[in-house]
């Protein structure tokens, strides 16, 4: 494995790629802090305006996710990724400027947001589908993992160092610092060295038919159809988890906002650990076993976590807290596990020409799960209460774990 790092840290262009991703994660878990600051206590926005502004970053993916990934793989991705990232900035470097002036305001808030929320849809698709072109692919999953590295920690230091700027330099000022990241990680992609040439295409061919070209790859693939599935079944359990978490946590045991904090910094630390352990794991046992390996971890964390809050009102003893620093350890170093090779699994199966499209097509769908995951978990709570809300989360994981078993993905290997 040694030999794999130093070998990607001689690939022309991956340290500036990576150092990208590194930037604009660090900047994103900034604003991750900031722009719920801003909107609550800034606009003084109700708990329904904060739920609209949340939704205009994430409609864009429902909306537009497969119309991008189709696009992308029309255009050269580096320039694309450039001018996404450019975008980027500038949308969100309105939210100060208009505060400065004394003329925002939350549908300002929300439409610079939007904006924002379609020009990432394009960027992840097209940084997605990019890396392939700059690293070989025997060495994707060391470069997955790098990022991933970069990612979890900045999930981790990240809401930290937003909640110090926001302290100290206001929420919009810290997202101007997020704006600015934006403008670093496009100088640094324009650094990378990549031979693109323009994608070939059909005579005749239409946008409507390339998008349905990457929907039967995507879910015509006999292991990419699975991993799929059993991932958009993991992003609805997944925010229906965190959305009943954050209410079961804060109200029904009142544990204190540091508290509550740590336990979510404490996966974030397992993220990190389980994104450094993911290509040894993918090399060894395979990149579907990894996969598979890892989600069986996600019931059996959430399973603990329902028993362990069960009749737990205010006062939560000690026992029921470790338990939930243990569970979200573990829920934090299964993803940084299987992250990894999950994302090279599907760059080394699709080819170059249909990246874009499957990339478009999943992170389509895992948004628009997630968005419903959301509301319905917080729905279900306040329907049937925490405790069935969390065992309706640990059976929907446990799907995700049946449908990946039951797949090729069980003897997929990286070759």
């Amino acid at each position: 494995m040694g030999d794999v790092v130093s070998t990607l840290r001689r690939v022309p262009g991956f340290r500036s790629y990576w150092s990208a991703a590194t930037v604009s994660s660090f900047g994103s878990a900034v604003s991750a802090v900031a722009v719920p600051v801003l909107v609550v206590t800034v606009l003084h926005a109700s708990p329904f305006e904060v739920g609209l502004v949340n939704a205009a970053q994430f409609l864009p993916y429902a909306l537009f996710g497969l119309i991008v990934g189709a696009y992308v793989d029309r255009v050269q991705r580096k320039p694309l990724l450039i001018w996404a990232s450019v975008g980027r900035g500038a949308c969100l470097g309105t939210i100060p400027v208009l505060w400065l002036t004394g003329v925002l305001n939350l549908w300002a808030t929300a439409a610079a947001l939007f904006v924002f929320g379609i020009l990432s849809v394009v960027g992840f698709a097209a940084t997605q589908s990019l890396l392939p072109r700059i690293v070989p692919r025997n060495l994707l999953l060391a470069a997955n993992a790098r990022v991933d590295q970069s990612d979890a920690a900045a999930q981790t230091a990240g809401p930290a160092l937003g909640g110090v700027l926001v302290s100290i330099v206001t929420a919009p000022v810290a997202i101007a610092i997020d704006a600015v990241s934006y403008i670093v990680d496009a100088l640094l992609i324009a650094r990378v060295p990549v031979n693109e040439q323009m994608p070939a295409r059909r005579v005749g061919s239409r946008l409507r038919g390339e998008i349905a070209d990457g929907l039967r790859w995507t879910y015509g693939h006999p292991t990419l159809a699975p991993l799929a599935m059993s991932t958009h079944l993991w992003f609805l359990a997944n925010a229906a988890a965190l959305t009943v978490f954050a209410t079961l946590a804060l109200r029904t045991l009142a544990l204190p906002a540091a508290v509550y904090g740590a336990i979510i910094a404490v996966s974030g630390v397992a993220m990190l650990l389980g994104a450094t352990a993911a290509p040894r794991l993918g090399v060894r046992f395979g990149a579907g076993r990894t996969i598979i390996a890892a989600r069986a971890a996600y019931p059996v964390a959430w399973a603990a976590v329902t028993l362990a809050t069960l009749g737990v009102g205010v006062a939560a003893p000690p026992a029921t807290v470790v338990v939930l620093f243990v569970a979200f350890a573990v829920h934090g170093a299964a993803a940084g596990c299987e992250n990894a090779n999950e994302m090279s699994l599907r760059q080394s199966v699709t080819p170059d020409a249909l990246l874009g499209r499957m990339n478009g097509t999943m992170r389509s769908a895992n948004r628009t799960l997630a968005a419903a995951g959301a509301v319905g978990g917080g729905a279900l709570m306040t329907v049937a209460g925490d405790g069935f809300a969390l065992l309706a989360v640990t059976l929907v994981f446990a799907g995700a774990v049946l449908v990946a078993t039951c797949s090729p993905l069980r003897t997929n290997a990286f070759q």
